[in-house]
């Protein structure tokens, strides 16, 4: 039996480096899309691997006939180097993503923001996630999961000091992350794929979103 087809955004980050092992190793998908900036190098009989140009995502629509969408596009401010780069990676690449998917009548949509997501915050990063996903749930998909991992621990291509030291030290006292806590503890990407995947199989309709401790 032929199985369901996919796209993948966001492969060679953290979680999406795990998701894409997922799909390509699981049973559920026979044909797997990434897009990606430069090669992968990767092989495999279901992967198909497209080199785009985020800024003309609309030229790529046809590639969008496919069952379920997952976006794990992100980036930092350090790296995007400004709030405006930064949104238009995490906030506009994202939305126009989805705004596609919709249009070819992709019926499930799953993606990445972060906990403490508020289109209010007075933290920029927490006010872009927040407003990403305010934005999605308007354009109505028949399935919405987003999840809203703590922080994210595994092996990066790019070193980040900041959170290398931070999952040091909350590994050390991990022991605290109980009751109401639980939410705030940090968790391993290759969790977070797994539960992408899993939310992916299910045929429950309307708009799901997990925090870290849900995933």
């Amino acid at each position: 039996m032929v199985g369901k087809s996919a796209l993948l955004v966001g492969a060679s980050g953290l979680v999406g480096g795990e998701l894409l092992n997922c799909l390509l190793s699981g049973t559920d998908y026979s044909r797997v899309l990434i897009f990606v900036r430069k090669p992968t190098g990767l092989k495999h009989p279901k992967l198909e691997e497209h080199l785009i140009e985020f800024n003309n995502l609309p030229c790529y629509k046809e590639f969008f006939e496919v069952n379920d969408v997952f976006c794990c596009l992100g980036t930092t401010i350090k790296k995007a180097k400004s709030q405006a780069a930064f949104k238009k990676v995490d906030v506009e690449y994202p939305l126009e993503l989805a705004k596609l998917a919709k249009e070819m009548k992709v019926e499930k949509f799953l993606v990445i923001s972060s906990m403490g997501a508020n289109p209010k915050s007075q933290v920029f990063y927490s006010r872009m996630k927040g407003v990403l996903e305010e934005e999605l749930k308007m354009i109505s998909f028949k399935s919405l999961h987003i999840f809203r991992p703590s922080l994210l621990l595994g092996n990066r291509k790019e070193l980040r000091i900041g959170e290398s030291i931070s999952a040091y030290l909350t590994k050390g006292i991990s022991f605290i992350f109980i009751g109401p806590l639980k939410k705030y503890k940090p968790i391993d990407a290759k969790r977070v794929a797994k539960g992408m995947y899993k939310a992916a199989q299910t045929t429950s309709e309307g708009i799901f979103t997990y925090l870290s401790n849900e995933i």
